[in-house]
């Protein structure tokens, strides 16, 4: 069984091998952590959808605006 492993390709690599003694539902959670720790499926969702710079800049300025009336009060 030590030859099992999980990877993923594109821009971003993510591989993570087997344990000795590790199951496949364990070595499926630590694949799906270090996924969401590394932001892959967050830049993956980001490229399904063109956003010009003008209106990502906008949508930054809204956030940092909700971010500081929610930090006033």
């Amino acid at each position: 069984m030590a030859g099992r492993m999980i990877e993923i390709g594109g821009s971003q690599r993510m591989r993570v091998e087997l344990r000795e003694s590790e199951s496949f539902e364990q070595l499926l959670r630590r694949f799906t952590k270090g996924i969401e720790r590394s932001g892959i499926i967050r830049e993956h969702r980001r490229g399904l959808r063109f956003i010009s710079a003008q209106e990502e800049s906008r949508a930054k300025r809204r956030k940092a605006e909700r971010r500081r009336r929610r930090n006033q009060t």
